[in-house]
């Protein structure tokens, strides 16, 4: 585990994982908004619960591994790290793992229990996350409260057929509006200003590069 990385552990660390977070991101920005700084391609949503399950590893990986990053980087973003992590846990939000490292590893790292408080744990706590590798050159970016996330960096349309299908399920804009996006909405219905501005954002003519 220690040559692989896993949670960050001193600041100036945590700060580097932000900084890689801030070239493909804008940190402040949130859904529906755009959150990602560069045009690097169509967008695919899942679950937001999804990416912080061991499963979804291999799906991260598979991304780093297009532009030789040899790490997967995660930082959470709310609850805020000196307010929350901090103070209450002692603990930096973010995690940097090998691309070589497995499932365990990473459920590890984001179920890690500080002090024993499953609530501090990245996979119950987090509610903004940004993941990215060193390359910045893909990314997921995930918020709780729309129970969304959102990928960017296919470097094909047959690495993105292909990775969608391995490890989906992915849908699209229009397709998440309609059934994750709806499932977080009063009436099942998503507000019309939410819908056009994600679909603005995030659509396949906003992604062509």
């Amino acid at each position: 585990m220690a040559e692989m990385g896993s949670i960050v552990t001193d600041r100036s660390q945590y700060l580097r994982v932000r900084s890689h977070a801030a070239t493909t991101f804008d940190l402040d920005a949130r859904l529906p908004g755009q959150v990602f700084k560069k045009d690097i391609g169509d967008s695919l949503f899942c679950e937001f619960d999804a990416v912080l399950t061991p499963e979804f590893w291999p799906a991260l990986c598979t991304m780093a591994r297009w532009y030789g990053d040899t790490c997967v980087e995660l930082l959470v973003l709310e609850p805020e790290c000196d307010a929350f992590y901090l103070a209450d846990y002692r603990m930096y939000p973010a995690i940097s793992l090998s691309v070589e490292a497995g499932v365990d590893d990473y459920w590890a790292a984001i179920g890690h229990e500080p002090d024993g408080d499953v609530m501090g744990s990245i996979a119950i706590s987090a509610n903004v996350i940004a993941v990215t590798g060193p390359s910045g050159r893909w990314g997921c970016w995930g918020e709780r409260d729309p129970e969304v996330a959102v990928f960017r960096g296919f470097p094909s349309a047959a690495a993105q057929n292909e990775w969608r299908t391995q490890f989906g399920p992915f849908l699209g804009v229009s397709e998440a509006l309609q059934s994750y996006l709806a499932r977080t909405f009063a009436g099942w219905t998503v507000p019309a200003q939410y819908a056009t501005t994600l679909t603005a954002n995030y659509g396949r003519s906003s992604g062509r590069r």
